[in-house]
């Protein structure tokens, strides 16, 4: 740990604006992996779903380059570096099961990247992984931010629990089509997805600024220990 501070101080950066960092990058390389592997690949439409670009369901799966290499590339990369971010918030903030849902859903994104549509159970595991930890980490993080930048992200996060959320209800309980049956599956995932990958650069913004004013910076530990 003495090493790791050592190492930052000569940076001239906190763990709370290198997670900031980390987190805004991830999300601008979520969102734009995503918009070009869909531009790459043929007559793609966005209500088939998003992980259709790394490889569709068997059992006759159709995967298109560069489109897959390019959004399994985007899962990992961005998988990294929100389970970087986690664990440097585990290491500064008292609060520690937001940073540890974080890198939950850091490490389903690279799952996802790991494995493709085409592999299963895997896939459909990994992918429910990362929608559940992603909208309960947002959600969490209300408990570290002032108003009312705490209320968009219980604005993103319920969103997208929502979404997630009566998709099995209608799937399962109801067993009838879902309201928002119009969206197709794609439109759907993009409802859970979105407001997720939207939250990281926000909240990664919201961490750089906190690590450059002092006295942000000690009342959001002072949040993260009540």
């Amino acid at each position: 740990m003495d090493d790791v501070n050592t190492y930052q101080s000569r940076l001239g950066v906190s763990e709370l604006s290198v997670a900031g960092f980390g987190l805004t990058l991830s999300g601008f390389i979520g969102i734009m992996g995503i918009i070009t592997a869909e531009v790459l690949y043929p007559n793609y439409s966005t209500r088939q779903d998003i992980s259709d670009l790394g490889s569709t369901r068997p059992p006759n799966p159709i995967i298109h380059e560069p489109s897959a290499t390019i959004f399994n590339t985007t899962m990992l990369v961005t998988g990294v570096l929100v389970v970087l971010s986690a664990y440097l918030l585990y290491r500064v903030l008292d609060r520690r099961g937001f940073p540890l849902a974080l890198a939950v859903f850091g490490f389903g994104a690279f799952g996802v990247g790991v494995f493709p549509g085409n592999v299963t159970p895997w896939h459909g595991l990994f992918a429910l992984l990362t929608f559940f930890a992603g909208g309960i980490a947002v959600v969490l993080s209300t408990r570290v931010v002032s108003r009312p930048f705490s209320l968009l992200c219980g604005l993103f996060g319920g969103i997208s629990l929502l979404v997630l959320g009566s998709v099995f209800f209608y799937g399962l309980v109801v067993r009838g089509p879902s309201p928002l049956a119009f969206l197709g599956a794609g439109g759907i995932e993009r409802w859970v997805v979105y407001p997720l990958i939207i939250w990281l650069p926000a909240f990664g913004g919201y961490l750089l600024a906190v690590a450059n004013d002092s006295t942000s910076e000690a009342a959001i530990y002072s949040r993260s220990s009540n």
